[in-house]
């Protein structure tokens, strides 16, 4: 009988570290691919010089721009949304059942399909409040989608705070507002970045959102005003995939995926860094 579990044990073990194996293999199959197909188009014209023959000559900066403009918006819509929203949830939010209800919306918002809040988008952003296809309309929805990794970031920081820091905190006479000011946010900062950086990684890869509310193909280089589109790194791509069938195009479409991912690997890097080096317990 003993023997019997340790070999069901044996087999549970193997299965999973199997798993474990060929999940990262697929991760590691597609940089690699990516890494091999995109380094040809890589150097310094293709990542200074803006887009020629739709996409086919020239380089990538425009798409480089409208990428971080977008992101950086996305971040500064964001961020003091989740932050109130977890800070009020973690110190003020009391009763169980609207805690769980508020837990809930944010994970099923979380959930949703980004070609729905590309939609949602184009319905509210664009027409109702007037912004049209723009960096700043992209900028808003993206930072929508965002909202609720980095809440539960911030949360989870918050909630593995100690309790003899706030009870420290408490018995020097500090007030509610104090305590949160001086204790939960500089050892929950950790989680801030950490949950914005992640946040920013995921919105700097979609294209369906901003394919409805931000970026054009061409005819744009840089934004000039808050009502300008742009045109960024993902949305390239997936224009240059139609014309495949073209030698040159698709190199460049390769080159520009190696630089999304290389963006998407750096933010992600930094973020898991960030988290190890300044956590405070």
């Amino acid at each position: 009988m003993a023997g019997t579990r340790e070999v069901k044990e044996q087999v549970f073990i193997s299965t999973i570290a199997l798993m474990n194996v060929l999940g990262c293999s697929i991760l590691i199959a597609i940089i690699l691919l990516v890494i091999i197909e995109g380094l040809s188009a890589i150097d310094l014209e293709f990542l200074t010089a803006p887009a020629e023959n739709f996409g086919a000559e020239g380089g990538i900066v425009s798409q480089i721009v409208g990428s971080i403009v977008i992101v950086i918006g996305a971040a500064l819509f964001s961020l003091p949304i989740s932050l109130g929203t977890a800070i009020y949830q973690t110190e003020f939010l009391s009763h169980p059942q609207i805690k769980n209800i508020s837990n809930t919306l944010i994970y099923l918002l979380n959930g949703v399909p980004s070609i729905v809040f590309g939609l949602f988008g184009l319905i509210f952003y664009v027409h109702l409040l007037g912004l049209g296809v723009s960096w700043t309309a992209g900028s808003l929805i993206l930072g929508t989608m965002i909202i609720p990794t980095i809440i539960v970031s911030i949360k989870n920081a918050i909630e593995s705070i100690p309790v003899k820091y706030r009870e420290a905190g408490k018995a020097l006479g500090l007030s509610k507002w104090k305590v949160i000011g001086s204790v939960v946010l500089p050892y929950s900062l950790h989680g801030v970045v950490t949950g914005l950086l992640m946040g920013l990684a995921r919105a700097a890869g979609e294209t369906a959102p901003i394919m409805f509310t931000a970026t054009v193909f061409s005819g744009i280089l840089f934004p000039s005003s808050f009502t300008d589109p742009v045109t960024t790194l993902p949305t390239h791509i997936l224009y240059l995939s139609f014309e495949a069938t073209n030698p040159q195009t698709l190199v460049n479409a390769w080159g520009t995926a190696l630089v999304l991912l290389t963006l998407v690997f750096l933010m992600s890097v930094i973020a898991l860094y960030i988290r190890w080096r300044y956590k405070k317990w």
